[in-house]
């Protein structure tokens, strides 16, 4: 019998599953990587779409008062001078006058560099926006910048969502996509990095009913994180205070997840007012008013705006979802992923590379794969296939073994019980539909038996 404990969740752990399972690897990792930057791999990019999926679901396609957007990455620079962000979208940096390490200002607990003990320079600000140009020629009329946010797009693109889908306030515009920062200091694996992506609600209210609005949203999405499988007790709501709010913000609440490194936000709500639009007016030149056909008045609408990191929601739901127990006297480790999450959805799992189970379990999987991730593993005992299925968060295992060719019937293991049934093949898809859909796990079709992983040879 193997030694083992279950421990607590940790960083460290979550970064080894993630490279060692193929869920995210370091970018350009043979040329040594680059800071802050991560690949999604066959398994990561499964989650995150699923992620993605599940928000798109929640906020586009089963409301009447939302249209979605996918707006460019390159704008007109004009854009970031009426948001603010040319000016005022900037962390003070300062560099260590010894080893030459920058940080950021409001980082450090004094005055030298934690790295060496050097001093530090007084603080510059530094703008996090990338900088890039158009056309063959490096000059400053040719200056463009990789978006640090989805949402100015949302914002420009106002009157043309309002005339052409010809929705009334209040209503919101989503979009998902990449988004760029050039942080000076980042880490702690994918919670912060200078490529992400985001996930926000751009939601257009009469100003009168702005405060409604924030917390409507607030519980929406808050309870959107729950309905998922993010346990409650490891969610909190922090309001900012004045002293924080962000230039453009009347009023701001974070959610913020437990991370393996403590609390740190998973998501913002802000009420941004009329700036944005007002700015963009401004700035333009268009006429960017909303028209009441009820009341005959012309305003500016408020903003609600829920913003949330793809990235961040990725790493949340996998430290939510990592177990540790003591599994017949070994350490069994499990990604506890809820159901529509998960990246692969079932493990077809033939006994024997047999030429006859084989093809017979090959049918099996060339049919399931129509409907769902599916994946199938025929190497090493039954045993560690189970285990590292279990560490991948896939919820059902299919299992082909000889008696299976008289029978034409299949053993189905479930992930967090470790129960498995046998029933006909001809019942299989039927099962993992009810399953996948979260009806009750292991009612027996006619024909079918139930016993506990290791209870039966």
């Amino acid at each position: 019998m193997t030694e083992a404990t279950p421990g607590k969740v940790t960083m460290e752990k979550i970064v080894s599953l993630c490279q060692r399972r193929g869920f995210i690897f370091p970018s350009s990792e043979i040329y040594g990587g680059l800071s802050s930057l991560w690949d999604y791999g066959p398994l990561g990019v499964e989650l995150k779409q699923n992620v993605k999926r599940a928000w798109w679901r929640a906020i586009v396609q089963q409301r009447d008062d939302m249209v979605g957007l996918d707006a460019s990455i390159l704008m007109h620079p004009k854009v970031w001078e009426a948001s603010g962000h040319l000016e005022s979208f900037s962390d003070p940096l300062v560099e260590c006058k010894n080893c030459h390490l920058r940080w950021r200002a409001d980082e450090l607990a004094g005055s030298h560099c934690p790295s060496c003990g050097g001093e530090v320079t007084e603080p510059q600000m530094f703008n996090l926006m990338f900088k890039t140009f158009i056309g063959p020629v490096e000059e400053e009329a040719n200056v463009v910048y990789l978006r640090p946010e989805t949402a100015q797009g949302i914002f420009v693109n106002f009157q043309n969502v309002l005339n052409t889908s010809r929705k009334r306030l209040p209503f919101g515009i989503a979009q998902m996509g990449k988004a760029f920062r050039n942080e000076i200091t980042t880490g702690k694996f994918i919670f912060r990095c200078r490529e992400f992506e985001q996930m926000e609600i751009e939601y257009f209210v009469k100003p009168e009913t702005a405060d409604k609005w924030f917390d409507y949203w607030l519980t929406e999405r808050r309870n959107w994180y729950i309905s998922l499988g993010i346990k409650e007790q490891n969610l909190r709501l922090r309001p900012h205070t004045k002293e924080e709010l962000a230039h453009y913000a009347r009023k701001c609440c974070d959610i913020d997840y437990q991370f393996p490194m403590g609390w740190a936000e998973l998501e913002g709500i802000a009420n941004r007012g009329d700036y944005d639009l007002a700015q963009h007016a401004k700035y333009s030149g268009k006429n960017l008013t909303y028209h009441d056909e009820d009341t005959n008045e012309n305003f500016v609408p408020y903003i609600i705006e829920p913003s949330a990191g793809v990235d961040r929601s990725v790493l949340a739901f996998l430290c939510d979802a990592y177990d540790e127990e003591i599994a017949e006297g070994e350490l069994r480790a499990v990604l506890r992923l809820n159901l529509t999450l998960a990246p692969i959805k079932a493990a077809i799992l033939p006994l024997s590379k047999k030429e006859n189970l084989v093809k017979f379990a090959r049918e099996i999987y060339a049919d399931l794969r129509q409907c769902w991730m599916v994946l199938y593993d025929d190497t090493q005992s039954i045993g560690r296939r189970y285990r590292r299925q279990d560490e991948i968060g896939t919820p059902f295992c299919v299992t082909i073994d000889f008696q299976s060719l008289e029978d034409n019937q299949v053993t189905i293991r479930e992930r967090d019980t470790m129960n498995q049934i046998r029933i006909p093949v001809a019942e299989l898809k039927n099962t993992l539909t009810a399953k996948l859909a979260g009806e009750a796990l292991f009612v027996l079709p006619p024909g079918g038996q139930i016993w506990k992983e290791g209870s039966k040879s």
